[in-house]
């Protein structure tokens, strides 16, 4: 099937997303392309951080500021990634259930807006079992769960990555 260079309709998209789907190759949009990349340099990012900010040693002054740091940039990071479920929730919104994911991601906001006044040690530990929470959510997204309202390569992708950033949250506490 050829692809259409501009589609007004959603059937006509739709019917290329079943054609696509059907013969296994996956529609992977210019968006979600973007989003993975920007998570992505993000978690390289966060990577450097929290490995440079566990190297100072525990009595210095300066690990204090770099786990501070690490905090802050946690909580913007967990703030991002729940808020991405509520531009899925929008472009889902006939879909029955989508208002607990947005209710879920304001959840993860109060969260954590709530370390950036927090120790910082309390605020790394409270961020790592923030985003395995949101982890947990993410698997919660299958048929018998939670709505589908994104990809299953994003839903698990997203997990991964939850994973990941809640371990390097937590890393500096284990390196004291």
């Amino acid at each position: 099937m050829r692809v259409p260079l501009y589609c007004e309709s959603r059937a006509c998209l739709s019917l290329y997303a079943r054609e696509r789907i059907h013969t296994g190759l996956y529609l992977v949009t210019e968006g979600l392309r973007t989003v993975a990349v920007a998570f992505l340099g993000l978690g390289v990012g966060f990577t450097w951080w929290a490995v440079r900010s566990s190297m100072i040693p525990p009595i210095s002054p300066d690990r204090l500021v770099a786990e501070l740091r690490l905090a802050q940039f946690a909580a913007l990071l967990l703030s991002l990634t729940a808020g991405a479920y509520i531009g899925f929730a929008v472009a889902h919104e006939d879909v029955i259930g989508v208002g607990l994911d947005v209710a879920l991601a304001v959840g993860f906001l109060v969260v954590a807006a709530s370390t950036l006044v927090r120790d910082p040690r309390q605020a790394l530990t409270i961020l790592a079992l923030a985003f395995a929470a949101h982890a947990v959510l993410d698997v919660a997204h299958r048929p018998d769960g939670l709505p589908e309202i994104a990809p299953r390569w994003y839903l698990m992708g997203c997990a991964v990555y939850d994973v990941y950033i809640g371990a390097l949250c937590y890393l500096p506490i284990l390196r004291r």
